[in-house]
């Protein structure tokens, strides 16, 4: 009888290892963060990448931004931070292509911020070309130029490929963080800005096998 029990222990044990295997630290897997089914490849080369989907509309995100710059100055060594804008609706990508159009121009610093401010602490009305063109003019930004990118097939691509990736990511919501290309997490799963930062290290150290 003993050797029975201990033959199911000698099988069981290698399964309970694989079933915790996921878990980064004191967070849990499925509690915390999930698991991608599939890993989706990175643009990050041998570095961790943590890719936030976000946009500009959205509160929540609106709220996460001073935490993710604070962790973006002082991020983990080895790692890589992008933001990629979410689509799932027509104004979605109305800020998508914005988010594009002013990085080929490299002034997205200077629309980034200030669009999201525009959006919620003035409760601005930036939901179309019109409007975006409009707002980027305001700032300095030469806005011939930034409608003649906007409307490029280049920036098009992208907004594509944004939306594209968002229904890969299988996010149901935004803001939503991917660590690696393997875990996916946010603001509501891991229970608050503060918690989700410490989830993204935990993720970050797991992967760099800390």
């Amino acid at each position: 009888m003993k050797l029975r029990h201990y033959w199911l222990l000698a099988i069981l044990l290698p399964c309970l290892a694989v079933a915790g295997s996921d878990d980064a630290g004191p967070f849990k897997a499925g509690e915390d963060y999930d698991v991608l089914a599939k890993p989706i490849p990175t643009e990050s080369g041998d570095k961790v990448e943590v890719l936030e989907l976000f946009w500009y509309g959205c509160p929540h995100c609106y709220k996460l931004e001073p935490h993710l710059e604070h962790w973006e100055a002082n991020m983990p060594e080895n790692t890589m931070y992008r933001r990629l804008p979410a689509v799932f609706r027509p104004p979605w990508l109305i800020h998508a292509k914005a988010f594009y159009a002013a990085e080929a121009m490299g002034v997205l610093d200077k629309m980034h911020k200030p669009l999201f401010d525009a959006l919620h602490a003035q409760k601005r009305d930036i939901y179309d070309e019109k409007s975006i063109i409009k707002f980027v003019a305001e700032l300095g930004i030469d806005s011939e130029q930034f409608a003649k990118t906007y409307r490029s097939f280049a920036v098009q691509t992208k907004a594509n490929r944004a939306k594209q990736m968002t229904g890969r990511y299988r996010i149901r919501g935004v803001p939503a963080i991917i660590i690696n290309g393997k875990y996916r997490t946010g603001t509501a799963k891991a229970k608050g800005e503060e918690r989700l930062i410490q989830v993204i290290n935990a993720l970050v150290a797991k992967e760099n096998g800390k």
